[in-house]
């Protein structure tokens, strides 16, 4: 799932941070809990997490607040209308390149079949 949007790294922890948020508008979240929600192969650690959720929250998608929970650095997640929209913003975006890929192959399909009728009628 990548968002146009959003650089890839971005998309992954708008993943992480919406898959987290289980629907909700307000929660609260430990940068391990995010990076243990984010895939492996993301090979972030905290201060790239930081940055970003930094450029997240400066583009709209939540608000973000840093606060301390038992000694355990939290943050306090408000999600905005953008980061609200985001799944469906994938789902969007799965189902136009869907119509792109099936056009993209529909064309292949009568364009062979164009030139193997040209070539029995040439023939």
């Amino acid at each position: 799932m990548f968002n146009e949007k959003l650089s890839k790294r971005e998309n992954e922890v708008m993943g992480a941070v919406f898959s987290l948020s289980d629907g909700k508008e307000r929660f609260l979240v430990s940068p391990y809990e995010l990076l243990a929600a984010l895939p492996k192969r993301a090979g972030l650690d905290e201060e790239k997490l930081e940055r970003a959720l930094r450029a997240l929250e400066l583009d709209g998608y939540f608000e973000l607040v840093l606060s301390e929970r038992k000694g355990e650095k939290t943050y306090c997640v408000h999600m905005r209308t953008a980061g609200l929209a985001y799944r469906r913003q994938e789902i969007l975006r799965r189902r136009s390149l869907s119509v792109r890929f099936i056009l993209a192959a529909a064309c292949g399909v009568l364009s062979a079949l164009f030139g193997i009728i040209l070539k029995l009628l040439l023939a």
